[in-house]
């Protein structure tokens, strides 16, 4: 049995009716303004919020998971590219996995689970 493959999505008519240059004004004037008056509030600066009162533990958590997350992404990524944007992709690859370490290692300076030294030498793959 054949599979019928759809056309792509015709776009849409608000797609169409874009002016690439009244949005780079719009832009424009809001990064003006924000320029001429530091005090004014920056309205990016509200779409994503953390609650005060989020321990460290949960907050080390989440950064690992999302440095783990950018270390798979840049790596697929990686697979696909050739020549020098590969490299750039793996170098953003390798700073994900140190940022992970790094936070890792914090994450376990405030919630020691393991005492290394007094581990038996049979865990250590002896």
């Amino acid at each position: 049995m054949k599979k019928i493959t759809p056309d792509p999505p015709v776009a849409s008519a608000a797609c169409d009716s874009l002016d690439l240059d009244q949005l780079s004004e719009a832009s424009h004037r809001i990064v003006s303004k924000r320029l001429r008056n530091p005090n004014h509030a920056d309205p990016i600066c509200h779409v994503f919020t953390i609650l005060p009162d989020v321990d460290t533990e949960t907050l080390l958590c989440h950064a690992c998971e999302t440095l783990a997350s950018l270390n798979v992404l840049t790596t697929d990524l990686a697979c696909k590219l050739e020549g020098s944007p590969r490299s750039l992709a793996l170098s953003i690859q390798q700073l994900a996995v140190v940022g992970e370490l790094l936070v890792s290692r914090a994450l376990d300076n405030v919630d020691p689970q393991v005492n290394w030294d007094d581990r038996s030498p049979s865990a250590h793959g002896s």
